[in-house]
């Protein structure tokens, strides 16, 4: 058999070389799936409110336990408990849906409502290519993957620690990652949460390229996680304190691994998320009614004989659903999944469990979706292939979400009056018309004959992943800074970087 044209090839060199044109965010079209009743939802907030007064949460940081007991909570040294109700009437001041302002206006984004905006994976030491295998992750790595996000249609969001670039000073590497994600790509960002002074540089920063549009406006979100079980430590309230006080966002996420940091069974981990995240709320509604924020729910069940993370499995699934109606009785935006997986490399248990922690969050209704693209071996590490081919993916939930179009044209009854019985619809004038966006295609699967795929190399989807990373980076140009700007923020860097010596703490 003769071998075909690529198109697949075509496409991709065609996208590399274009102007990035995409919605900047999913407007879903599916109503969420719930998995519970509303009694089981009460019981879950009855629960909730049960271990925030009985048991109280604990909180290292002065200010906020100040706070605190100013609103009413009982504070007995760093624990600090709260009659029922206390807390859900502190969080009624936080917005349902807010906008996150990029850098290019056609990509702001809607938090909340009816909106899903997908973002890359966060915070892994290690990254892995095809080539150089598993390895350290440098700052020439972290800005290839906010340079391949830029790149992405279906990535609405430039994430925020992509990946920990090791080569540079603990203390000062937020610099270059926020720099990062302000040049080379015009997507929304997050910010640095290692320290309070670190969150300051973020706005101080944002504040530079948006100049006073903030604290009126949000640019920064910034992920805020709980030490779970039920502790709120002084670094990640110390940042939030400072996103909050300038009105940009804060996803408040307990970050579970179920039977370690929670008691084991679904109920009682979703109790547990719920009353450690309207803490976390809360205490930013005290700093700046108003603050936008995010109820975040990160879980994953563990193998209870080696201790290890596992993904895929039934019960975050469930979860993830209870958390999704919980945050909208609360009137809030949720964050939770992503295409996670314990694989060490692209493979079939990969893709297995990426797509089984995947579709619940969606089914969720999920606004935030972190880890989306690129998450391999528990979090550790992120993977170029990966990356490519989780985002390949992410069209394809896109599509699903649109729901059925039920428009004159979908409906399709002139293409039966104009075929008989019997005869293919290839020709007809209403296939000739709706082809070429009729279903979805992926450019990262190959479904050529057995002989073409063979003609062009036998490559598997992780050979082919790894082309077109490649090729895409090749294509990419700077979304253009405006020079004033640009030398500003870069003389705002060198100086505070030489205000302080370099530390690895």
């Amino acid at each position: 058999m003769g071998r075909r044209s690529g198109g697949r090839d075509a496409r991709r060199a065609a996208r590399a070389g274009a102007v990035i044109e995409a919605a900047p965010f999913l407007t879903r079209q599916i109503p969420p799936r719930v998995m519970i009743s509303d009694e089981g939802l009460e019981i879950i907030e009855h629960n909730a409110d049960r271990i925030l007064a009985e048991i109280g949460i604990e909180i290292h940081h002065e200010a906020t336990i100040e706070r605190f007991r100013n609103a009413g909570a009982s504070v007995d040294g760093t624990r600090v408990r709260f009659d029922p109700g206390l807390v859900r009437s502190l969080i009624a001041t936080a917005p349902s849906t807010f906008t996150q302002h990029a850098r290019n206006p056609a990509r702001s984004v809607q938090i909340g409502g009816s909106a899903t905006v997908f973002a890359p994976a966060y915070g892994s030491p290690f990254v892995r290519d095809l080539d150089g295998g598993r390895r350290y992750a440098s700052i020439a790595d972290f800005e290839n993957f906010v340079k391949l996000t830029y790149l992405q249609p279906q990535l609405h969001h430039s994430g925020g620690t992509v990946c920990e670039p090791v080569d540079l000073p603990v203390n000062k590497r937020h610099f270059d990652m926020v720099a990062a994600h302000l040049r080379l790509s015009d997507k929304p960002f997050m910010g640095s949460v290692t320290a309070g002074e670190r969150a300051q540089d973020t706005v101080d920063m944002a504040k530079i390229v948006f100049a006073d549009r903030i604290p009126d406006e949000t640019f920064v979100m910034s992920l805020i996680n709980a030490s779970s079980p039920l502790t709120w430590d002084a670094t990640m309230l110390d940042a939030a304190e400072v996103y909050a006080a300038n009105n940009q966002a804060c996803i408040f996420t307990p970050f579970i691994l179920a039977g370690a940091m929670s008691p084991v069974t679904p109920a009682a981990v979703t109790a547990q998320i719920l009353a450690e995240s309207m803490v976390g709320m809360a205490a930013a509604q005290l700093v700046r009614p108003g603050a936008p924020v995010v109820l975040g729910a990160f879980v994953s069940t563990m193998d209870m004989q080696s201790g290890a993370p596992t993904f895929g499995t039934p019960e975050p699934a469930l979860i993830m659903s209870a958390v999704g109606e919980l945050a909208r009785r609360l009137g809030v935006p949720m964050r939770t999944g992503g295409q996670l997986t314990a694989s060490k490399t692209a493979d079939a248990q990969a893709a297995y469990e990426s797509a089984a922690v995947m579709g619940p969050t969606m089914a969720a209704g999920t606004n935030f979706v972190l880890h989306a693209a690129g998450w391999l071996e528990g979090g550790l590490t992120i993977g170029y292939e990966k990356f490519m081919l989780d985002a390949d993916q992410l069209g394809a939930y896109a599509k699903a979400e649109q729901g059925f179009d039920l428009s004159e044209n979908a409906q399709g009854m002139t293409a039966f009056h104009e075929t008989d019985p019997g005869q293919h619809h290839l020709g007809s004038a209403h296939t000739l018309a709706n082809f070429e966006a009729a279903f979805w295609k992926s450019e990262m699967a190959d479904a050529n004959s057995f002989e073409q795929w063979e003609a062009e190399g036998s490559k598997d989807a992780e050979a082919r992943a790894s082309e077109a990373w490649r090729n895409l980076l090749a294509g990419y140009e700077q979304p253009a800074l405006p020079p004033d700007v640009d030398d500003e923020l870069t003389e705002w860097i060198d100086r505070r970087k030489a205000s302080f010596p370099d530390s690895n703490v």
